[in-house]
């Protein structure tokens, strides 16, 4: 078997980190130390460890957008489409890596300008999948609009998940439904 190139495992080790210690808790030590490999090798792969979680962060948010956006592709109309994506937010209770990635990789990007566009990006084309999405199963309004109200909305979800652990999902699909004009 291959070894792992080290770049990889230091990717690799970033998120773990990011999860358990918080983006500004995570250093060049911390993450070689998880990596197997000499602080020094952090800054020959990457500039700095920011940019080092920036890539690792959202390698997985980029990941996780485009399985989200190929899974509702499938989904014959608008009402199937809203009730399996409150479906698929059962997956994530707010306390869990994704979760907390997520809203560390948030918190973050409002401090620094090269994690907010790299987000922002992500973010930008996973609306337009859902906007066109939208658009295909003949959503009548302004289905951009539409679709940053429902990205906003499973973030928010997410959220108040970890809060509120009692909160159910498939409760919301009603709601957002009707937010769309569909049964």
């Amino acid at each position: 078997m291959a070894a792992v190139p080290t770049r990889r495992r230091l990717l690799d080790a970033a998120v773990p980190l990011i999860v358990e210690a918080g983006w500004g808790g995570v250093s060049t030590r911390l993450v070689a130390e998880r990596a197997g490999v000499a602080p020094g090798v952090v800054h020959y792969h990457f500039s700095s460890v920011t940019d080092l979680l920036t890539e690792a962060a959202t390698e997985v948010t980029g990941r996780l957008l485009e399985e989200f956006a190929r899974g509702l592709a499938r989904q014959a109309d608008l009402a199937d489409g809203v009730r399996w994506m409150v479906a698929e937010l059962g997956r994530y209770p707010g306390t869990d890596p994704a979760s907390l990635l997520g809203v560390e990789l948030y918190l973050a990007a409002t401090r620094l300008p090269e994690l907010r566009e790299r987000l922002r990006g992500q973010v930008l084309g996973f609306r337009a999948a859902v906007a066109g999405w939208l658009r295909e199963r003949g959503y009548a309004g302004d289905a951009d609009a539409a679709a940053a109200v429902l990205a906003a909305a499973l973030d928010g979800v997410v959220l108040h998940r970890a809060i509120d652990p009692g909160l159910d999902p498939d409760l919301l699909a009603g709601p957002l439904t009707a937010l769309l004009g569909s049964r």
